[in-house]
């Protein structure tokens, strides 16, 4: 345990030494390229601000609206029936589109149903299982200009979809 907390303080502070003897050895212009890369980190943050507020504007007028809950209420009996509590699927919907969205309602889950319980456990592991792939698909492909994503949709959905059977299925062969 002390050498992993030994690496883990060493190891970012280590490689930014090593990265600065580097471009002193080869003579780059270290500090220059970073300040040029700081103005365009500068630039594109500003040119995802649209994507990031369209995504919490949709974010917020399907939890406001209703329109998970109801989604919930019409396929609460077939979940119940192979084994799967509801409760998760709010994570499962969100996720995809929102990780902080998806944070909170895990955190939730967590604190309503415990970290030891079947619900806590399989929220811990779909948070981690998924990618947050609508998100990814809005900001980030928007920013590089690609428009035609209907491809990396489908597989960034199927991935997701994977994800949480998996989850389930793994929680339920660990801890019954």
């Amino acid at each position: 345990m002390a050498f992993i907390t030994a690496v883990s303080t060493w190891l970012i502070p280590c490689f930014l030494l090593i990265v600065l003897s580097v471009a002193t050895w080869k003579k780059i212009p270290a500090y220059e390229l970073f300040v040029e890369g700081g103005k365009e980190g500068v630039k594109m943050a500003f040119s995802l601000l649209p994507f990031l507020v369209g995504m919490i504007v949709s974010i917020s007028i399907l939890r406001s609206s209703g329109a998970i809950d109801a989604m919930i209420n019409l396929i609460a009996p077939v979940l119940m029936a192979i084994g799967v509590p509801p409760e998760i699927i709010p994570l499962a919907f969100v996720r995809p589109i929102s990780g902080t969205a998806a944070l909170g309602i895990t955190t939730e889950l967590i604190s309503t149903h415990g970290p030891d319980s079947f619900i806590g456990r399989l929220a811990s592991t779909m948070q981690g299982s998924m990618d947050t792939t609508l998100y990814i698909l809005t900001v980030y492909f928007g920013a590089v200009g690609i428009n035609k994503m209907k491809y990396a949709l489908k597989v960034g959905l199927l991935a997701d979809l994977v994800g949480i059977i998996t989850s389930i299925l793994i929680v339920r062969m660990v801890f019954g």
